[in-house]
């Protein structure tokens, strides 16, 4: 099945590690352009400076700053002259065990896991209309059922993500612009929480996976880049306005 993703212009927000890296390594591999961004410099060069395929640069700054959110977008068009695909990948699920919430932390979750999306997207709205783009953000299964011991700032604030992306849908539609979210289950790649587990007790892991998933597995960052392509592209053309799980059966309402 042909993309049709080469010479799009891309911007992947939280790319220089995980799930973010994976997305925009794979569209560097399509023949897109992509821009990189995360709020580490140095990581982020790092990041650019090992790609070998394609069109890659390197835009510094927090997103969950809508002044920051603003300059990316404007970096990233005066380097491409466009943007096709704006991909919302900033969050983290580390936060305060249940019960033990703060208006802090749930202003600083709520800033990586929400404002990062709905900032950006306001930033790229009238760049994404002239191209009749995309927008994909990367939710949680966490936003869409409860996930027993998760955090609640980090749940609730990805389901509100989900609620922004079904609303906004119709607005953006009368642009022409589509937008969608991936909502990822227990995902593998280095520094996460479950490559620590698999490391201290595979035994416990294994146990996890048999009772909780359908598929009994890890998923990888590939498994994620590969349904955000596909949302990407010409081909899903008819899809808005929706959130694709990725958990391997995991969730189950």
């Amino acid at each position: 099945m042909k993309l049709h993703l080469h010479g799009k212009s891309v911007l992947v927000s939280g790319s220089s590690r995980g799930i973010g890296r994976i997305i925009g390594e794979t569209f560097l591999a399509e023949g897109s352009e992509v821009a990189f961004n995360a709020r580490n410099t140095d990581e982020l060069t790092r990041v650019v400076a090992a790609q070998c395929l394609g069109h890659a640069i390197a835009v510094d700054g927090d997103v969950s700053n809508p002044h920051n959110a603003r300059c990316v977008v404007e970096r990233v068009l005066t380097a491409f002259g466009k943007l096709d695909v704006l991909i919302c990948n900033v969050g983290s699920g580390r936060s305060v065990p249940p019960g033990e919430e703060t208006y802090d932390e749930w202003l600083r979750v709520f800033g990586q896991n929400l404002w990062s999306a709905t900032n950006i997207v306001e930033a790229s709205r009238h760049a994404l209309a002239n191209s009749r783009g995309v927008v994909v953000c990367i939710s949680s299964v966490c936003g869409q059922e409860l996930v027993p011991d998760a955090p609640i700032t980090y749940s609730a604030a990805k389901a509100a993500l989900n609620a922004y992306i079904r609303g906004i849908a119709r607005p953006l539609g009368k642009d022409g612009v589509r937008i969608n979210a991936v909502a990822p289950g227990n995902i593998l790649f280095e520094g996460s929480i479950w490559q620590r587990m698999l490391n201290d007790d595979p035994a416990a892991l294994e146990q996890i996976l048999e009772r909780d998933v359908a598929l009994s597995k890890l998923g990888t960052p590939q498994d994620v880049a590969n349904l955000v392509l596909w949302l990407s592209s010409s081909v899903s053309s008819f899809c808005t306005g929706s959130i694709f799980v990725a958990d391997g059966g995991q969730v189950h309402s």
